[in-house]
C-alpha cells in the first residue's frame, strides 16, 4: 500500500488499516449507522472492509479510503472516501464520503478533511469533486458550502432516498 498522508497541520488523511478496526467500531453512533454503514458494524465487517480499502490502494481501484485523524497523536475522529467510479458519476467525477465520530463533530475537521481529500482527488486526474446528501443532513451541507461546493441535481438512491449533489470543480484549484 502506497504511503499516502495529506495534512494541513490540524487534520491529517491517511490509508485506514487493521489497527483502525477498534477505535472505529468505539467511535460508531446511530447517525453514521444510519447514514453511512447501513448497519452496525461488527469487527469482523469493518476488518473484511479495511482489507478491501487496502486492497484498493495496492491496486490503484477507484476507491481511495483514508482516516481523518486529529491532533499530534493522529487519533482516529472519522473517515473520508473518494470514490473514482460509483452509479451516476459521469467520467471525472470523484464522490466524497464522510463521517465524523461524534466527539468530533462541530470542530470543523469534516470540511478539512474534504478539502485535503479535494486536492488529492484533482492530483489523481479527478475533474469534480461531487458530495450526495439527504436534504435533512444539515451538517454535511454546511460542510459542502463551507469546503467551497455548490449545490447541483437532485436525485434518488437506488432505495428511493432523495439526494442533493453539492459539486466543486476540481480543474480551478482548491485551497
Amino acid at each position: 500500500m502506497p504511503e499516502v498522508k495529506l495534512s494541513d497541520g490540524i487534520v491529517t488523511l491517511s490509508p485506514l488499516r487493521l489497527d483502525d478496526a477498534e477505535a472505529h467500531l468505539a467511535g460508531e453512533d446511530e447517525e453514521l449507522v444510519r447514514r453511512l454503514n447501513g448497519g452496525p458494524g461488527t469487527r469482523e465487517g469493518v476488518e473484511a472492509y479495511i482489507r478491501h480499502c487496502a486492497d484498493q490502494w495496492a491496486t490503484a481501484g477507484p476507491l481511495r479510503a483514508f482516516g481523518i485523524r486529529a491532533g499530534a497523536d493522529e487519533v482516529l475522529a472519522g473517515t473520508i472516501d473518494l470514490r473514482f467510479t460509483a452509479e451516476g458519476l459521469a467520467p471525472g467525477q470523484v464522490n466524497v464520503a464522510y463521517g465524523l465520530y461524534s466527539s468530533w463533530r462541530g470542530r470543523g475537521l469534516a470540511t478539512r478533511a474534504v478539502l485535503l481529500v479535494s486536492r488529492y482527488a484533482a492530483s489523481e486526474g479527478g475533474q469534480e469533486a461531487v458530495i450526495r446528501v439527504e436534504p435533512d443532513n444539515a451538517a454535511s451541507v454546511a460542510v459542502a458550502q463551507r469546503a467551497g461546493f455548490a449545490p447541483g441535481k437532485r436525485t434518488r438512491s437506488e432505495d428511493g432516498t432523495r439526494l442533493h449533489w453539492y459539486i466543486r470543480d476540481l480543474r480551478i484549484g482548491t485551497p
